[in-house]
């Protein structure tokens, strides 16, 4: 079993098995439930404990802390399954909009003809699939960490692809509306026009303004969950 594999499947166990008080099965009991040696336990559960999703106590057992858990920690959940508090979410899409208009204006100073050329190919596979009848959610998150890559730093791009991991499988469900998706298309092509102009003040208002579709979106939506919990 890949280590990947590994981590995820032992997060969505862990948080599935858990006691009331979050406590997890014993190291012993995860080894046979998962058919591996116990070293190879220990060593994900060390990984998931840098992570901040679980804490070992000695003498007590093995903890789950998914209140404290790192951003990236969220994208593992999100990967294997595990449902997110939904305040989580729009915390998360709050804070994607706040980089990605600034990547807008670095984009417009750094981009090059790569970045230009791979956007135009985006815009037209979104046309396709429009075309077809299909949802844009790959496209939309290709589109945006294109932009994210244009601006030439690596440590951006990987917070930034972070979001879009802990949002796999809620980007179908959005872009399942194809009104939704075809809006999204047409705002996309407005924002390249304005980075291909390189006019930085112009892509970081039309990339506000595209986000916040997304950002009343799930607010709404946090909203009316609380208000049925209520």
């Amino acid at each position: 079993m890949k280590e990947n594999t590994i981590l995820s499947d032992l997060a969505a166990y862990l948080f599935s098995n858990s006691s009331t008080n979050g406590r997890t099965p014993s190291e012993r009991e995860l080894a046979e439930h998962f058919g591996i040696s116990r070293g190879q336990i220990r060593e994900s559960l060390a990984i998931l404990e840098a992570m901040r999703i679980v804490e070992r106590r000695a003498k007590s057992g093995i903890y789950l802390t998914t209140t404290e858990a790192s951003v990236e920690a969220m994208a593992l959940f999100a990967r294997a399954g595990v449902p997110l508090d939904p305040n989580l979410i729009y915390e998360t899409v709050e804070l994607r909009k706040i980089h990605e208009i600034k990547a807008a204006e670095l984009a417009c100073l750094r981009a090059t003809e790569e970045n230009f050329e791979r956007l135009r190919e985006i815009l037209a596979i979104s046309e396709a699939r429009l075309a077809a009848g299909e949802g844009l959610a790959k496209e939309d998150r290709d589109f945006h960490l294109e932009i994210v890559r244009a601006t030439k730093n690596s440590i951006f791009y990987r917070v930034c692809s972070v979001y879009y991991m802990m949002g796999e499988q809620r980007l179908p469900i959005y872009f399942g509306d194809l009104s939704r998706s075809r809006r999204s298309h047409e705002e996309h092509i407005r924002i390249y026009e304005a980075l291909l102009a390189r006019d930085g003040n112009l892509a970081q208002a039309l990339m506000s303004a595209h986000l916040q579709g997304a950002e009343s979106y799930w607010k709404g939506l946090i909203g009316n969950m609380q208000t049925a919990v209520v």
